[in-house]
């Protein structure tokens, strides 16, 4: 007898194991408490680019909103209900972009990619959210007199750089989305899933929205500077799957001095209230 489903269960590979527990799902079915976990790190730099090459960058469907403005950020987290206390941290780039479909109109941020360093995110985030999720390492920052230094890597050949400095502490708020003159619908993203056997076409091609709101997240502290990013261009040879992205990346030139913004912040929600955009 082939495995019974059980409706209303997530389920992810391998399926005949039965439902999957996660970020959304518990090993009993059960939703977790977001309301002070995770604990969150975050360090974000920012800099005015070439609108041009941005726009490059876009799927089908969507076009740049606001300020040609590029915010690479690194998150750490830690204490994680879904991970039984363990963490993970992240290397997101976005900028504002508004998607204009059939139906739904949606301006944000749009994740261009998110590396993360442990493959169970990412497994999640690709197949349930549409996140454009990859795996990188992404150590913990070096802290030396005030400034804190990150980087990021793949199999040992280091693609990114970021540096924050001259830190001041400023009133603990969220922070607006750089580059949007007005609010924004939360993060977008573009699900595609290729189709087996016919190489070359999409068996999901999708936009997708994170709302802003419903965030349980406590800002704690928050802290203002200078910062300094850079990507690394990488031969097929350093990166064989990622090298077009960190180059394109790395071509992006910075027409801004670059920001820097650090927040501490607690709790989160399960992103259960992603949708389809149409």
């Amino acid at each position: 007898m082939t495995h019974r489903h059980r409706p209303g269960m997530m389920y992810r590979m391998p399926y005949g194991f039965g439902p999957t527990a996660g970020p959304r799902q518990g090993p009993d079915g059960e939703r977790f408490d977001w309301t002070a976990s995770p604990r969150r790190q975050a360090v974000a730099v920012s800099f005015l680019t070439d609108g041009a090459l941005l726009d490059a960058l876009l799927p089908p469907g969507f076009v740049l909103a606001g300020e040609p403005v590029v915010t690479v950020e690194i998150q750490r987290f830690t204490e994680l209900e879904w991970l039984a206390g363990r963490g993970y941290n992240t290397l997101g780039v976005r900028f504002p972009a508004t998607f204009q479909g059939t139906e739904d109109r949606a301006t944000g941020a749009f994740l261009a990619v998110l590396w993360e360093n442990l493959p169970d995110p990412i497994l999640s985030g690709r197949d349930e959210l549409g996140f454009a999720k990859l795996y990188a390492e992404i150590p913990a920052p070096r802290v030396f007199r005030g400034a804190e230094h990150y980087e990021a890597g793949w199999l040992g050949h280091r693609f990114m750089e970021l540096a924050a400095t001259d830190l001041t502490d400023v009133p603990a708020a969220a922070q607006p989305a750089a580059g949007l003159a007005g609010p924004s619908d939360g993060t977008l993203h573009f699900k595609y899933l290729p189709r087996t056997g016919s190489w070359g076409e999409a068996e999901v091609a999708q936009a997708c929205l994170t709302p802003a709101a419903g965030s349980a997240a406590r800002i704690e502290r928050v802290r203002h500077g200078r910062g300094r990013v850079a990507f690394l261009p990488a031969t097929w040879e350093q990166m064989p799957t990622q090298f077009h992205i960190v180059n394109a990346l790395a071509a992006l030139p910075q027409l801004s001095a670059p920001q820097a913004v650090l927040t501490d912040s607690r709790g989160a929600k399960d992103l259960t209230d992603q949708r389809i955009l149409r």
